[in-house]
């Protein structure tokens, strides 16, 4: 599912305009994107999951097509730990 098709289903369930469901997912993504970039790292959705962001250190790694080593930069990475309701469904 794509966003285009989240927006329909989201619409269709709740009975509003497509341009409202938009307004909302993009709502919604804007506030986790938000708060995952804050100080503390860490969106809670009870029953769906957590999101959090973690720091990967710099380190060596391999050109796939050369076979050569490069240095990957550290940076920091999001991270999604799925919730019991979700586990259950999939």
């Amino acid at each position: 599912m794509n966003r285009n098709e989240l927006i329909k289903q989201m619409a269709k369930d709740a009975g509003i305009s497509n341009h409202a469901a938009r307004v909302v997912v993009r709502s919604i993504l804007d506030g986790v994107s938000g708060a995952l970039s804050s100080e503390y790292g860490k969106v809670t959705m009870s029953g769906f999951g957590t999101f959090l962001t973690c720091r990967r250190e710099a380190h060596m790694g391999r050109n796939p097509m050369t076979g050569e080593p490069i240095r990957i930069a550290a940076r920091n990475v999001v991270k999604f730990k799925a919730g019991k309701r979700l586990r259950e469904v999939v």
